[in-house]
């Protein structure tokens, strides 16, 4: 038995045994943004995904003690989530200040944190269940928006199921290192055209039909480890980094949609997207490198499979990658 075949059977069954958790709720983070009005006036955006279409109990922002609110929040139910907007006051403002979320729900691992400043200047940070509390800071330097932006890129590649996904099913067809190079090179040059080009403003595409046809670009990847496997190479064994290129605009797209939530700087948008990039594509390459050694240890293995083992790969990628599709098709109708 070959190693690609073998890599297949045991990489296809960790995606089994995570598939449940994969489908329900893709790791959607909660969101909350402050924007200030004036020196002491702050308007309020809280948003946490939505649970059997029903708002999630908890999440409660806590401002600090003598903070006077001014209109009570508004709930509504949005794509999904469950968004409520108000306005505070406090004097001497909320600069120097920290704001914590008490009650996260369990299933929500994370909550993003958007702060814009009146001067155009902007706080981004991530709040964990185990820290959920910061500090409302100061205009920061480049030093800081470089930080943060590069480490919410690592994250978000790392915690976007769908855009691993596609980068497994590529290393599961390509053939060779130097392919594999041009071919994850394509997918990245792609991705990084579209990611600016949406952030800009130069082109505006509607987030959940790209989010549908990123999942479908999965299923016919997933379909073409099938062929390959059967003895008919598809269009992505003979032209990788052709497919990985045209997938990748769309791709691209969707990383654009993470920063539309986000934000960001006013006084620094092209560090704080480049730096969003270059995160994005180290966590790639950490996935890939993860990849990499997980191939050489089981170079050591000799071990003779069921032909239904070595195909579980492909058909596990295909089923999460066509739940979404459905998932998301059916979303259209809501948005």
């Amino acid at each position: 038995m070959s190693l690609r075949r073998l890599l297949r059977s045991i990489v296809g069954l960790c995606v089994l045994l995570g598939a449940a958790a994969a489908t329900a709720d893709e790791f959607r983070p909660g969101y909350l943004e402050l924007r200030q009005q004036d020196a002491e006036t702050w308007e309020v955006f809280w948003k946490l995904p939505a649970q059997g279409g029903q708002p999630r109990p908890g999440g409660e922002v806590v401002f600090p003690a003598d903070t006077v609110i001014l209109s009570e929040p508004r709930g509504a139910m949005h794509a999904g989530a469950y968004a409520e907007r108000w306005r505070l006051k406090r004097s001497g403002g909320l600069i120097g200040q920290t704001v914590r979320i008490d009650g996260l729900p369990p299933d929500v691992t994370d909550v993003l944190v958007r702060v814009q400043r009146s001067d155009g200047t902007t706080q981004v940070t991530r709040l964990l269940p185990s820290e959920p509390a910061f500090v409302v800071t100061a205009s920061a330097g480049s030093g800081e928006v470089a930080r943060t932006y590069l480490v919410l890129g690592v994250e978000h590649i790392l915690l976007g199921i769908d855009h691993l996904l596609f980068v497994l099913a590529l290393l599961l067809i390509v053939k060779g290192a130097g392919r594999v190079v041009v071919t994850v090179t394509a997918f990245t040059i792609a991705h990084s055209i579209t990611l600016a080009a949406a952030t800009l403003g130069l082109v505006r595409v509607p987030g959940p039909p790209v989010e549908a046809v990123i999942a479908l670009s999965i299923v016919f990847v997933a379909a073409e480890i099938v062929h390959g496997a059967n003895g008919r190479p598809g269009l992505t064994a003979r032209w990788p980094w052709l497919v990985a290129f045209t997938f990748g605009l769309l791709h691209g797209f969707g990383f654009a949609g993470v920063l539309g939530e986000i934000g960001l700087p006013q006084n620094a948008i092209p560090l704080a997207l480049f730096f969003f990039n270059v995160g994005v594509e180290l966590g790639q390459l950490l996935f890939i490198a993860a990849f990499a050694v997980a191939a050489r240890l089981v170079a050591r293995v000799r071990t003779l499979w069921p032909r239904w083992i070595e195909l579980t790969p492909a058909y596990a990628i295909g089923s999460i990658a066509m739940f979404w599709v459905l998932q998301r098709v059916v979303a259209l109708g809501d948005s």
